[in-house]
């Protein structure tokens, strides 16, 4: 999000460091731009680091993905607290790539850039109906409950349905499910935003539907996740057995992947232990074998969803990758609910001057280096310009993922240094870094915000939270967030 109201210019005192030194910019400040900061600040010591961020708060998914009751996954912030407050790296918060500064004008200020800004939009199933309202990305959800301010204001109606269809069987689906079907009374002391529990106090979802084009072998959640869904309380649990039926390609997939074996043995014992339905009890409903065919929408609600129609599906194997897929037999059925969430994927956004695999939603790179052609006998790289995180691999994997996925960047950048590619001739040649980028800002009249400000919400969501008996009340408004940043 761009300010565009003028705000005045913060008071600076950046530590000097040495002359010449590497100058660096992250775009991002999630776990791979702080990652790759901190391994860029190992590798090379007089190296000077930059993170922008369009937000004034930083972490990124650690702050806004992960779930309120998993506070134990958010300890890493810790770690990159201490990155930032290395005397050679700076925090640059409310500095958003695209609108505040262009690519370009960044890669004639830093020898290097690195793009870590994640991905902040959703894919798109392309099926009739998907602009009918009650249906939502599982991002936006999530965002919702987190209380990041782009989707505080989300408009969420819990109280017209007693039926949500989560389309997906990957963590986040989970999480999302979680959030619905859990005792409320347990999300009160997290960090939960404060509207997200308002709402879900008064929550009508009692039902919820997981629903996967493919079968339990093929669910590409983690057995801890699975587990934590399971385990809520007072929960009925409904798996179709016919569904757990293996195939010989079935039984091969689980002999070669420990992840998919615990998680196909939990679903079994689940679908085995069979406790009854009750009246008021939640209910979980594994469906599996079932792809998004369209939208119903409700007579009585126009533009309102009321349903799902799914297409019966088998998996074969694909001959090319080898992958069991998804194909669809013709029959279809149809789920009736007042609420769906897309757990689809996220998609990057690319910005201008970048080379973006549309179809891919990430940027062509061999190791972390950004590909600018690969249709010639040699790659061609973009110089100076790398990539981590989902912007580099799509959006896989978990928060330690990002740390291996910096090391490979970070070893790019460090090949590059030792072949002479940012070696300049003359302090002339020299890229200003830091100093080029401050006076960007203030020729712009956009204010930023250094770690420091950050440092003030976090004080006073941790303040507001006391009061409530919660571990922080965070900020959800943009205004808000904006205010105590600047006192």
């Amino acid at each position: 999000m761009a300010i565009s109201i003028p705000l005045r210019r913060l008071s600076r005192s950046f530590s000097a460091i040495a002359s010449n030194p590497l100058r660096v910019c992250v775009v991002g400040s999630g776990p791979a731009g702080f990652y790759t900061a901190e391994k860029v600040l190992k590798k090379h010591e007089r190296a000077e680091v930059d993170i922008i961020d369009r937000l004034p708060t930083p972490f990124g998914l650690v702050r806004s993905g992960v779930a309120p009751d998993h506070p134990e996954t958010k300890i890493v912030t810790n770690q990159f607290s201490r990155v930032v407050q290395n005397e050679h790296c700076s925090f640059f918060g409310n500095v958003s790539l695209g609108s505040s500064i262009s690519l370009s004008e960044l890669r004639d200020i830093y020898d290097v850039v690195v793009l870590a800004y994640g991905a902040e939009s959703d894919r798109v199933l392309g099926i009739p109906g998907e602009e009918l309202k009650g249906i939502y990305s599982a991002r936006e959800f999530v965002w919702w409950y987190n209380g990041h301010p782009d989707c505080s204001k989300l408009d969420l109606d819990l109280k017209s349905t007693d039926t949500a269809v989560v389309l997906g069987l990957g963590n986040v689906a989970l999480d999302v499910a979680r959030v619905l079907l859990r005792p409320t009374m347990e999300l009160t002391s997290t960090d939960i935003a404060s509207h997200a529990v308002a709402a879900l106090e008064e929550s009508c979802i009692r039902k919820v539907y997981l629903v996967g084009r493919r079968g339990p072998v093929q669910a590409a959640c983690t057995a801890k996740e699975l587990r934590e869904v399971l385990g809520i309380q007072d929960l009925y649990v409904h798996i179709d057995e016919a569904d757990l039926v293996k195939t010989p390609a079935d039984e091969e997939e689980l002999k070669n992947n420990r992840i998919h074996r615990r998680v196909y043995e939990l679903l079994s014992r689940a679908a085995s232990s069979g406790v009854a339905s009750g009246s008021g009890r939640h209910e979980l409903h594994f469906v599996f074998f079932r792809k998004p065919d369209r939208f119903l929408e409700s007579e009585d609600q126009g533009g309102h969803v009321a349903g799902v129609r799914f297409e019966k599906t088998i998996v074969r194997e694909e001959l090319e990758s080898g992958k069991q897929i998804a194909v669809g037999t013709g029959q279809f059925e149809d789920i009736e609910c007042g609420l769906v969430l897309k757990s689809i994927g996220y998609k990057s956004i690319p910005v201008d001057g970048l080379p973006f695999d549309h179809q891919k939603g990430m940027v062509p790179n061999v190791g972390g280096r950004v590909l600018s052609d690969a249709s010639g006998d040699e790659m061609q790289f973009e110089k100076g310009l790398y990539v981590c995180g989902w912007l580099k691999r799509g959006p896989t994997g978990i928060i330690a993922t990002n740390l291996y996925c910096a090391e490979e960047t970070v070893a790019s950048i460090t090949e590059d240094v030792e072949k002479g590619l940012f070696t300049r001739t003359s302090s002339s040649q020299q890229k200003p870094g830091r100093e080029g980028l401050l006076q960007l800002l203030d020729s712009r009249d956009i204010r930023f915000f250094p770690f420091g400000a950050w440092e003030k919400i976090d004080q006073e969501e941790t303040r507001r939270g006391l009061l409530k008996n919660k571990s922080r009340e965070k900020l959800t408004e943009w205004l808000e967030l904006l205010n105590i940043a600047s006192a």
